[in-house]
């Protein structure tokens, strides 16, 4: 089963200090690179950082980072477009070939609406246990979990949407 976790916190910049302290870990966590970094501003602006370009393959195990970063577009839309719009054209691309799909998830929806101005968050999505194993990590540094599956049908549609931009 596959699933989508978000830990949200107050300051623009919160999210990526908690991300720089994971990813300092030893043994280092597998995921800190499938995560994404999403933060508003004081002034409402978004700021999406994801590794989603590192990952290479969009295989059954891979490409997480891909995954997130087209998630976190989708559930932003063209803002979610426009922050990451410095990060080249392909993402760009990216969020085109997700445009047409629709999770019709509160959660997610909730999720987006909540990200106010001065917040932060880190986002992943993956597998059940890989989700289990990043909430556990970060829940000492604080935050708020969000977390909902995401079923397998919703899954594959974001695949083939996301495989299409390469």
């Amino acid at each position: 089963m596959y699933g989508f976790k978000a830990v949200k916190f107050q300051g623009k910049k919160t999210a990526r200090k908690a991300l720089s302290t994971l990813e300092d870990y030893a043994p280092a966590y597998a995921w800190c690179d499938d995560v994404a970094v999403v933060s508003r501003n004081h002034l409402g602006l978004l700021s999406i950082h994801s590794t989603w370009s590192a990952d290479g393959a969009l295989g059954e195990e891979t490409g997480w980072g891909l995954i997130t970063g087209g998630l976190v577009g989708l559930l932003f839309g063209p803002a979610g477009a426009a922050a990451g719009a410095a990060m080249g054209g392909s993402f760009g691309a990216m969020f085109g070939a997700i445009d047409e799909l629709a999770f019709d998830d509160p959660v997610l929806a909730d999720f987006a609406g909540s990200l106010e101005r001065d917040t932060s968050a880190l986002v992943l999505v993956g597998k059940n246990a890989t989700l289990d194993d990043f909430a556990s990590a970060v829940e000492p540094l604080g935050g708020t979990i969000v977390s909902t599956d995401i079923d397998e049908k919703d899954m594959k549609a974001l695949r083939a949407a996301l495989k299409h931009t390469g």
